[in-house]
């Protein structure tokens, strides 16, 4: 495969230094994010930022995607560490996986989870890089019925139309699996990413000291939730 020519170099560095000075933007200014503010940090003219990003939301889309992607990678990565063959040391990997990148990267995880950018609407792009946290996370239920390591829940913990919702939702990703274990993993998903803001957005200031300690217990309790075995 050829080496890219100098002037595709030259712009992938532009983009990526215009995407970085954005990011400390919105560190400093939230969601108030202006074209022409991250063009004057640059050097650069107004007019001249708009040949890599064609308005605002193209920008926030690129930011977007890039840190819902290394958000999934991470928790991927953790999710199926080769060392780990326990079902629940999995689900912490991967959760504290999902903590340390968004205490890492707080601009980032309030781009995806903070207040709505406002005038902004996600485009499609945005929806397959979004479901990379979620999908390995149900997936270790996958893996653990699979495994016979997991029992699904009582249907009847499900209403028929829910259950009708989670049907049509497991058949697209996740086919075979119980509508009722699946609303388990969705409900340890949303309140894994709650805990995670809570932290981050200081929730938990001059309440709780030993943050490390409190995540493991609060997702350990989320495994217990979800029905997923004891270490062994």
């Amino acid at each position: 495969m050829p080496a890219p020519s100098i002037r595709a170099r030259v712009r992938a560095e532009m983009l990526d230094e215009i995407k970085a000075v954005a990011l400390r933007h919105l560190a400093t200014d939230g969601a108030n994010l202006s074209l022409r503010a991250v063009a004057r940090d640059m050097g650069m003219v107004s007019s001249a930022i708009y040949r890599y990003f064609p308005s605002r939301d193209d920008l926030l889309t690129a930011l977007i995607i890039e840190a819902y992607d290394a958000l999934g990678e991470a928790v991927e990565a953790a999710a199926d560490d080769p060392d780990l063959h326990d079902l629940r040391a999995r689900w912490m990997a991967a959760c504290r996986a999902a903590r340390g990148w968004a205490l890492a990267h707080p601009a980032e995880y309030a781009l995806l989870y903070g207040s709505p950018v406002p005038g902004y609407a996600a485009p499609d792009d945005t929806v397959g890089p979004a479901q990379r946290p979620p999908l390995t996370l149900v997936g270790l239920l996958r893996d653990g019925l699979a495994a016979g390591l997991l029992s699904p829940p009582p249907a009847g913990e499900l209403t028929a139309s829910l259950h009708d919702d989670l049907t049509d939702l497991a058949d697209v990703f996740f086919p075979g699996l119980p509508p009722a274990l699946l609303a388990r993993g969705m409900a340890g998903w949303t309140q894994l990413f709650g805990l995670i803001s809570f932290e981050l957005f200081g929730r938990l200031n001059r309440t709780i000291e030993h943050r490390d300690e409190y995540f493991d217990h609060q997702v350990g309790l989320l495994a217990d939730l979800i029905g997923l075995p004891p270490p062994r």
